[in-house]
């Protein structure tokens, strides 16, 4: 079976970046025109050209995400098993190197911020961890799962890179979504954010999406690291993936989000800043491309990039987010990975989707209906 891989190896960085510095507004304004946009239309589209245009754009992206969406937020919370971790890498608090308090839940110590997030009305929620596999591996996932599942209407994982029958076996469990960041596809650099530990091998977690793919799991989602590399050309080849996923795995369907470097415990500072109108204009660029992606934001934007967000691409937000284990009750105090920027209470979140006219959705998933 073809992957990513082989189409990955037909592009090249510097290639790309040269491509997207030739663009002009003559060539973005005819790519707003055509009804059927390519992957090429979407290199235009995130063009420093393209910014020219970013009026428009909003408007289309307003009319094309209702069009598909309506106007409603599915909102969701993570909730962080562990921040125990055997990679180093030079963006993260979980980072093997960061000699801090490590915390990985009990069973107790679970269910314990589990109700805590059902208080809040949570349905969805997103489980997280460090990349250590003899502490937080397959089976300490799948406890997790059984004893969330009754309790939780969708469950995503956001954990070290499987193998296709760990991914088959946690979905039959009833794990709905994967999410997978390739962090920079930038392919010459990558070990160098990435020193130590089974992340470093680019190339097996660029495989990653075709093993979630091949095991059925109901959603894909991806990203980037925005801020280690041009965002510019890592967005075109995390879009480059995603082209590649809808088509070799139609079944399944596909979000992205938008992770900008956030202040967490040693990590580097951004090599590219990344402003808000550039990440207005990512977003734009992908709904425009892709009327079906589901469109992310996470509580690492600030209030009022998400306030004016919900009327534009969102799709999907997080809410309430605390990103250590125990953050919601058990152990406040553990190592965080990353400081969130909205700070704002899920019914704070709830009440302005309200307020912009729009429908807060805390469950549009039931396992019963998946064949679960």
């Amino acid at each position: 079976m073809k992957s990513f891989k082989e189409v990955f190896e037909q592009y090249q960085w510097d290639e790309v970046k040269a491509r997207l510095e030739k663009v002009s507004l003559s060539d973005v304004r005819n790519s707003l025109q055509k009804k059927n946009k390519t992957i090429d239309d979407f290199l235009l589209l995130l063009s420093r050209a393209a910014s020219g245009e970013l009026e428009l754009m909003a408007r289309m992206t307003q009319t094309l995400t209702q069009k598909r969406f309506g106007k409603t937020i599915q909102l969701y919370a993570p909730l962080y098993l562990s921040n125990e971790c055997q990679n180093i890498c030079t963006y993260c608090g979980f980072s093997l190197d960061n000699h801090l308090k490590r915390k990985t839940l009990s069973d107790t110590e679970l269910m314990v911020e589990a109700s805590v997030l059902k208080s809040m009305g949570v349905n969805h929620i997103l489980l997280v961890s460090g990349e250590a596999n003899k502490i937080v591996g397959v089976p300490y996932f799948q406890n997790a799962v059984r004893l969330l599942r009754p309790h939780f209407a969708h469950i995503s994982i956001e954990v070290q890179p499987l193998e296709e029958d760990e991914y088959r076996l946690l979905h039959e469990e009833g794990v709905h979504s994967v999410l997978v960041y390739q962090e920079t596809y930038h392919q010459e650099v990558y070990k160098e954010y990435h020193p130590k530990g089974k992340k470093s091998n680019f190339h097996y977690r660029l495989d990653t999406p075709d093993r979630i793919g091949r095991a059925g799991v109901h959603k894909i989602g991806s990203g980037v690291l925005l801020g280690l590399e041009d965002w510019r050309v890592d967005s075109f080849f995390n879009a480059l993936h995603i082209d590649y996923l809808q088509k070799q795995y139609w079944k399944s369907r596909f979000s992205v989000s938008f992770p900008r470097l956030r202040p967490a415990e040693g990590i580097i500072e951004p090599n590219f800043i990344m402003e808000d109108k550039d990440l207005l204009q990512l977003i734009c660029a992908y709904r425009i491309w892709n009327e079906d992606l589901e469109i992310s934001i996470s509580t690492r934007e600030s209030e009022v990039f998400r306030d004016h967000v919900v009327r534009l691409g969102a799709t999907t937000m997080s809410a309430g987010s605390k990103t250590n284990p125990g953050g919601y009750s058990v152990d406040k105090e553990s190592l965080e990975q990353f400081e969130t920027s909205d700070e704002r209470s899920m019914d704070e979140i709830r009440s302005m989707i309200k307020k912009a006219g729009y429908d807060p959705v805390m469950k549009d998933w039931e396992s019963v209906y998946s064949g679960f």
